[in-house]
This record gives structure tokens, sequence and C-alpha cells, in this order.
């Protein structure tokens, strides 16, 4: 198999290939290695050497043979060493596989690696000082978004089908939207957490994947959804494969466009005009679409966040065996370990009580919308150094308000719980990819996933390939 044959495949692609004998689960690992190391030379997406051998795997899986990769989030796999994209996180190493690892290798999936990520995750670029930027395959000068940017960057390249991602705030979505990829943000308690975290983040962290096609996001999560052993809650669960509503019928639905951004933060002309676009080509697939989106008081929004991803990271460092060397970490991060002290239980009851009304206010508005449709960031994907986490200088809530100037859409829905997908719509006059954000009711990814299908079929975006692509690099 070559390199650009098999970057042209998806994950179920590839999976048919094998089980029609036509290709060996060895001769596609070797393939993905060598576009792997094709792809990490332009992207620079790979935060360790390649796994050798490949981490085990069920050989009877619905993904048997496929190549992944995980990202440099905390510990995943079982002796797969961490950093969380910091050069003060040293020799850590994952004691056990966390769920979501079980069922990854249970699916046959062929862990292969692990991906950049901005330190500690905090940030809508992947340009940790421990790596270096991560760079776009789509253009080189431009970031990939984070904080799951490396697998973003390496997917869009063609090295792998599908790879790992996390979402605290738009941490898939955003990487997708830059990318030029499918992003799924799941309903909160629909993927696993544990066994190590009962709520990551207080319930704002999910668990996905980035992936090229709609049919391989449908095919993973029916691979990877359900309570884990001990969970705290979980999503209703579905009432068919979500690979099956891929095919199903769709009624028209009641479907909101919104360009606005709820800060009131401008959105770039072209961004708005890729929403727009999607709201009229659903409108001529029989959708009623209107304007309108959740009243929301953003100030709730920037309440419920910075508390919270500032305790959650703080006590999950103070039970590490070594804490992290503060003089080795990125500006905003010692920022956050200073300020941390200061954090009373007050503040993050505020928190809560801040998630509360936004919650409320997301969940009224779909009583009576089946479909909310957002620009998934509010600008283009930015050039290298535009959000800079280790400028001195900087408070915890300064540098949350510049993430979310930049991508003012996504984390509304981490809060509130809704499931959300980026879908690659729109590309910029000069060719840079422009994610469109669909947010259904909560438990209702069996909605995103037919509204997807539709629009990938009306819409089709496969064979728009990144100049930067393994398929024309081999």
């Amino acid at each position: 198999m070559e390199p650009h044959e098999y970057a042209s495949r998806d994950a179920i692609g590839l999976r048919e290939l094998i089980r029609a004998g036509e290709v060996s689960p060895a001769e596609v690992e070797r393939t993905a290695r060598h576009a792997l190391d094709l792809a990490n030379k332009q992207v620079n997406g790979l935060a360790l050497p390649l796994f050798s051998p490949a981490l085990e795997h069920s050989a009877d899986g619905p993904f048997t043979g496929v190549p992944f990769l995980i990202k440099d989030s905390g510990p995943v796999a079982e002796g797969v060493p961490f950093a969380m994209g910091s050069r003060g996180v040293r020799r850590a190493l994952a004691r056990h596989d966390s769920d979501l690892m079980t069922r990854v290798r249970a699916a046959g999936l062929v862990t292969l690696g692990l991906t950049t990520a901005p330190e500690l995750g905090i940030s809508f670029a992947t340009e940790p000082v421990k790596h270096g930027p991560t760079r776009n395959p789509w253009h080189l000068d431009h970031g990939v978004g984070g904080s799951s940017g490396g697998a973003a960057a390496l997917v869009a390249a063609g090295a792998v089908p599908v790879a790992h991602g996390n979402d605290s705030a738009g941490s898939v979505r955003v990487p997708a939207s830059c990318c030029g990829l499918v992003g799924l943000k799941p309903s909160r308690g629909r993927t696993p957490c544990g066994p190590d975290l009962g709520e990551p983040v207080f319930g704002l962290s999910y668990e996905f994947a980035l992936t090229r096609t709609v049919r391989d996001a449908a095919h993973f999560l029916d691979a990877i959804h359900g309570p884990g052993v001990g969970d705290k809650y979980t999503a209703p669960p579905p009432v068919r494969p979500y690979a099956e509503e891929l095919s199903a019928d769709l009624a028209p639905l009641r479907v909101a466009l919104s360009t606005e951004a709820w800060s009131g933060v401008a959105v770039d002309p072209e961004v708005a005009a890729a929403a727009v676009a999607a709201g009229e080509l659903l409108a001529d697939l029989g959708h009623v679409v209107s304007q309108g989106s959740p009243a929301l008081d953003w100030e709730d929004v920037i309440t419920s966040m910075v508390p919270a991803e500032m305790a959650f990271l703080a006590s999950t460092f103070r039970q590490a065996p070594r804490p992290p060397d503060p003089n080795e970490m990125e500006a905003v991060s010692r920022r956050l370990f200073e300020e941390v002290a200061d954090l009373t239980v007050y503040d993050l009851m505020d928190a809560f009580h801040a998630q509360n009304r936004v919650s409320r206010s997301v969940g009224a508005f779909f009583t009576g919308h089946d479909l909310l449709v957002t620009p998934t960031l509010g600008q283009l994907p930015a050039p290298h150094g535009t959000l800079r986490q280790d400028e001195p200088g900087q408070t915890v809530t300064g540098w949350i308000r510049s993430i979310f100037d930049y991508g003012p859409f996504t984390a509304v829905f981490n809060i509130a719980g809704q499931p959300a997908i980026s879908l690659p719509l729109g590309q910029s006059r000069d060719g840079l990819p422009i994610g469109v954000q669909f947010v259904a009711a909560y438990g209702r990814e069996d909605l995103l996933f037919r509204i997807a299908a539709q629009l990938e079929q009306a819409a089709p975006w496969r064979d728009r390939v990144p100049p930067h692509s393994v398929r024309g690099l081999a």
C-alpha cells in the first residue's frame, strides 16, 4: 500500500480493505508509520517518537488494524509517558489505562504515537515551548487550534484517519475548524472519563476524537460510548447504533442561526458568511431556518470557566507523585499556580451557580429549537504567535478572555452539556478551512449525525486536500 493510497481512505475505508483481505493489518501499520514520518516533518504534531511496537489491541474489534494516536493530555495508556505539553512535567507515566483507552484497545485501533498539545491544554493554539508550534497542513505559517492540535494536524495531513482528542472549552471543535476536519464534542456523560477522574474540569471536559468523515465519527462513538464502572452520571443510551443514523430519514428541523458572539467580539466576515451559507443550505434541504440563539450573560461563561479550570489543574497536580517545576512552565501556567492560592470555596460556588444559569438558558432554548448553527471559531486560523501563552504579565482571567475572543462560540456547550459538532463546510479566499458548529439538545447525537451526513452529501469536503498532505508528499 502506497502512502497516498493509505491517506485517501478514512478509518472505515481502511477497515473494509483489511476485512476483504486486500491489505493486511501489518502492511497498513507499515504504511502508517511512513505516512506519520512524512507528515510530522511538515506539521510537527508528535510529542514523542512513535511507539515500537504499537500498543496492544484486539485482533477482533470494529476498527481492528486502523492506525490511531493518543493526545498528550494526561495519563491515557498504561506505561506511556505524558507531559501535558510542559517542560515542567517530568517522568510522568500512566499507571493504568483510562476507561477510554480500554475501549480503544478493544475496538482494535492500532495506537502508534502521542500528539502535541499546548501546555496544560489551556490554549486554542498548539505552540508549546516544549515542542514548538504545530503547523497547519493547509498553510504552515498558521496554527492548528488547540488543545487537540497535534491530533488535528496529523489527521488533516493524512497520517492517520482518526486520533484521540478531548474538549474542555472547544479543544476538539476548534482544531477541527482550523484543519478542515469533523470534530464532535459529545453530550455530558456520553463517553467515559474514569477511572482516575469522576468529573473532569467539574464536568466541562469531554473525551472523543478528530476524523475526516462523519461516518468515522459515528462508528468511533459506537465503539467507545457508555458509562464506565462507577461513573457519576451517564447520558441516555441511543436507541440504535449511531452509524445507522447516517442513512436515517430526517424530518424538517427547527433551525436557529446566529453569527453574533455572546461576548460581543467581532466575527470575521468570511467566517460569518460560512455559517450563513450553511443555514441557506439547510433551508434548501427543507429545514425551517430563522435567526436566534440562547440568551446568555457572557460574564457567566467566564465565571463558569476560570475557577473550574484553575482548581481542577491545581488539584490534579497536587495529587501527582512529582509536582511540576513552575520555573520550567510557561507564563500563564505559572500565573495559574500563583492565583489558585487565593481561590476560595466561594469562588467555586460562584462558578457552579454561573454554570447553572448558562445550562438553564441553553436548555430552555432547545425546547423550542432542534438545532443551533454558529461559526465554530470567530476568526480564520491564526498565524503562529497570535496567542502567546508564555508572554509575561497576563492574568488567568485575561488569558481566558483572549482565547475566547478568538473562539467565542464553543465553551458555552461545555458548560451546558449539549452535543456539538464542527463540520468543514467553508474555505477562506486564501484556502484556509472554516468550520461551522451545529448544536443539538442534550443527548441528541443521533440528530447531529443525521444532519451532518446530509450536509456531507450535499456539500462534500472529502476531496478537499491540504497542500501539505501525505497524498501529495509521497
